[in-house]
């Protein structure tokens, strides 16, 4: 076989870059990042990890954008929104925006994205982002209606980051398998390589709109590279072959603060005990649950295994959610007072108390049972997968779970309050008020209204004790000290606002 110049040259290229690795180097305008898990296929709706859904960020736009600093949406592929009813949300779309492969967008492009992936069939990630819709209407070529299936005041945060507008033909003709093979948006950064869970390249996409809060990207090119060994990052970020990565674990982090920046950033995660008052549990008492919350040093937890940026918990949310307050009742560390409550519900002798965990480091654990030992709480740990714990506490065979929620990365404790509280699998408490409050609050539109009806929630959980609220998470992100980046508690880096110092 002969091969064309072309050919050769090509190949030869190719050969290179396999060859030379490549260089941290702001001069040749070319981020390096790494992760450590592979990115999944990069269709947002079918993705669950935060590596896919960044890179997804980056390519993608869906109709509107949430400002992290301000906390307010603002339009991206729409322009403005109005409610007409509690169940009918228009937008007026932005004309002259352009997807990467230079098709035009219109209103087709939304009605045929969202009336395709609300389909069952079509089996979206996570049904919380698309079963609150009913159906997408054109009215006309720059006007969509989207008519919901239940009022749903998350609607917005979803709307922000879990549902991207694909060009409708690219996508009726391809599926979710072509959108991930070759994604196509309209965002800053338009995928110009990938070698899927390996290696994925993104350049600067010129001709985004104007109007749009992402736009003003000024790193030309990102490189985006799976690396699972965290000592194999360490050393390219060292020697300058790197200049982005995170979760480096606290003490890596303060070794690496002498060489290259370190940033700890908190995030939406928090850990936290539920206590079931079900069966013949002592749990059932409300004194043992408060003696429990008393007899744990959560702050010396905190600083001993989360550090950084992380915070002791002073309600069941995380403080930078909307409708979170910490004017709650507080269990301060006091053995004393826990040993008291203790003798008052009869239990002056102690208790033996199971309790799983998940998803969490034993160390944690072992600090909490080494705690409650001291009171006279003798607690037969059982590590699980995440999975297996959450069924064994939604079985009713965990009376003390201790684990982590995310609330998907969104700032609203509706994701959360609603998930263990709300009268679904995860609520073992189905306490009517409280599930009364959170329905209303879940699907109010008036801010003041959530705020109140997520205060009174929060109130009853905290005097009942139903949950012991551990402490918040944080990331450590080690950077180049030629980048200047700035993190989010949603866990999702925005390196179109990223820059060379």
């Amino acid at each position: 076989m002969t091969l064309s110049l072309k050919q050769i040259l090509l190949s030869g290229a190719a050969a290179t870059m396999l060859a030379v690795p490549a260089l941290a180097d702001k001069a040749s305008d070319t981020l390096n990042v790494a992760f450590a898990l592979e990115p999944e296929p990069l269709d947002t709706y079918k993705i669950a990890g935060r590596e896919g859904l960044i890179l997804a960020r980056h390519v993608y736009d869906g109709l509107v954008y949430k400002d992290m600093d301000s906390g307010t949406f603002k339009g991206l592929l729409a322009e403005s929104w109005s409610q007409p009813d509690p169940l009918t949300m228009e937008f007026i779309l932005r004309k002259g925006v352009t997807f990467h492969n230079g098709a035009a967008f219109t209103a087709d492009d939304v009605v045929g994205t969202l009336n395709t992936v609300i389909k069952p069939e079509y089996g979206a990630r996570y049904a919380i982002s698309v079963d609150w819709i009913k159906s997408v209407e054109k009215v006309d070529d720059y006007t969509v209606r989207i008519h919901m299936a239940k009022p749903f005041a998350g609607a917005m945060e979803m709307l922000a980051g879990s549902l991207p507008i694909y060009p409708h033909e690219y996508f009726a003709q391809g599926g979710s398998a072509g959108m991930a093979k070759a994604p196509v948006g309209t965002g800053p950064y338009k995928l110009v390589e990938q070698d899927p869970g390996v290696r994925y390249v993104l350049e600067r996409f010129d001709g985004i709109y104007p109007e749009s809060p992402k736009a003003g990207a000024t790193i030309g090119r990102i490189v985006v590279r799976t690396m699972p060994e965290l000592n194999t990052q360490y050393a390219e970020l060292m020697s300058g072959k790197l200049d982005w990565m995170w979760r480096i674990p606290p003490d890596q982090a303060a070794k690496l603060q002498s060489r290259v920046q370190v940033i700890s950033a908190p995030i939406m995660r928090i850990s936290f005990i539920n206590l079931a008052p079900t069966g013949d549990s002592p749990l059932k008492d409300v004194r043992v649950r408060q003696a429990v919350a008393h007899a744990i040093n959560r702050e010396a937890i905190t600083r001993a295994f989360a550090g950084g940026a992380s915070e002791t918990l002073r309600a069941f949310c995380n403080p930078a959610q909307f409708g979170c307050t910490d004017d709650v009742a507080q269990y301060g560390y006091d053995p004393e007072k826990a040993r008291a409550l203790l003798a008052e519900a009869g239990y002056k002798d102690g208790l033996s108390l199971p309790m799983t965990f998940a998803a969490m480091p034993r160390p944690v654990a072992e600090a909490i049972a080494a705690d409650l030992a001291k009171v006279g709480i003798t607690v037969q740990l059982d590590e699980l997968q995440y999975a297996a714990g959450v069924t064994r506490w939604r079985d009713k065979q965990a009376p003390a779970f201790f684990s982590n929620w995310g609330s998907y990365g969104v700032g609203d404790v509706a994701f959360l309050l609603s998930n263990f509280f709300g009268g679904g699998a995860d609520d073992l408490v189905q306490d009517a008020e409280v599930t009364g409050w959170l329905t209303e609050a879940d699907t109010a539109t008036d801010p003041d209204l959530r705020k109140a009806d997520y205060a009174k929630a929060l109130n009853r959980i905290a005097d009942q004790a139903w949950v012991v609220p551990m402490y918040s998470f944080n990331v450590n992100y080690g950077l180049s000290k030629d980048l200047s980046f700035t993190p989010y508690p949603d866990e999702f880096a925005r390196f179109w606002q990223s820059s060379w110092k």
